[in-house]
């Protein structure tokens, strides 16, 4: 009997990064997996961010692309994006979320991550040494502008600032974080749900998810857990455990077999019931570094996956 998983949501971060096509081919690809998702009937979708990638990466860029996706994907599902925050001057981000939020019916899903990298940094005229408190004082500025405040903040140089169109409805913050007593506690504080990390073992899940629901209950919030996993679904199981451990053992992404789920749509089932064990809510799924058929067929069997929750 496959694992009770009814309440669990499951929802994909789109692939952003398409290096050794053109452009044109690379924003092709994406739509074409926000498609397919769409098609899956998978209960959520979002883009990441990055910035300055280097001349030959094609990193589609998420307000835009999410603004494009938004034609396509149905309306009563919720659409969102990551935003590095301490790479972006909070009023835009402000206004971005406003005018997407406003392109559909359901809410839209704010999620924030620290960033890292010196380089990237650098190259966006942000210091890295900075990243928790700019994080901390963007969500305050972001929040009030959402609201229909005046926003102010000597830290970030922001005076008088105030936006239109705003979200009309509330936006879902996802605030993504490491594992450390100072992110766990923003995201608690300030988050309708923890945004987890792709890097985590089951294990390392399952001892912060406690700590994060422990300071939920300080802060009088609700825990909502959303984990970030990197997957391959194969019509054959075999076949996926091999092209999973072999791309393991060419450094991908510098995990291991504990913080990445590929097989069959059983061994999935199954992978994910240990997560929802382990404290997630939410499962979000990236698809691994496949060529286009393989990714396209992952996100459909995802969808078989997701037919097993109900």
């Amino acid at each position: 009997m496959p694992p009770n998983l009814t309440g669990m949501g499951i929802g994909i971060s789109i692939t952003s990064r398409y290096a050794g096509v053109g452009p044109t081919v690379a924003v092709a690809n994406a739509l074409a997996r926000a498609k397919a998702a769409a098609d899956a009937g998978l209960d959520h979708i979002s883009l990441g961010d990055h910035h300055s990638n280097g001349p030959h990466a094609n990193y589609v860029q998420n307000v835009p692309m999410i603004g494009r996706i938004m034609a396509d994907w149905p309306a009563d599902r919720p659409i969102g994006s990551l935003f590095l925050l301490p790479l972006w001057n909070p009023v835009l981000v402000a206004e971005q979320v406003g005018t997407l939020a406003a392109m559909t019916n359901a809410p839209f899903i704010l999620q924030t991550g620290i960033g890292w990298g010196e380089a990237d940094f650098a190259a966006m005229g942000a210091r890295m040494a900075e990243r928790g408190r700019h994080t901390d004082e963007s969500i305050k500025v972001i929040k009030t502008l959402l609201a229909g405040g005046v926003a102010d903040s000597d830290m970030l140089t922001v005076s008088g600032a105030s936006i239109s169109p705003r979200p009309p409805r509330p936006v879902e913050w996802w605030i993504g974080s490491g594992t450390g007593d100072v992110p766990l506690r923003r995201a608690a504080r300030e988050g309708d749900a923890w945004y987890a990390p792709p890097g985590l073992a089951t294990e390392e899940l399952a001892e912060a998810a406690t700590r994060y629901q422990d300071l939920c209950g300080e802060y009088g919030t609700k825990p909502r857990v959303a984990l970030r996993r990197d997957i391959l679904i194969r019509p054959n199981d075999s076949e996926a455990v091999r092209l999973g451990r072999d791309m393991i053992a060419a450094g991908y992404r510098g995990l291991g077999e504990s913080q990445l789920v590929f097989g069959g749509v059983e061994r999935v089932v199954e992978r994910f019931a240990e997560l929802v064990a382990a404290g997630a809510d939410d499962i979000v799924i990236r698809i691994m570094n496949v060529e286009q058929p393989m990714a396209l067929e992952s996100i459909e069997l995802a969808g078989m996956v997701r037919k097993s929750l109900s």
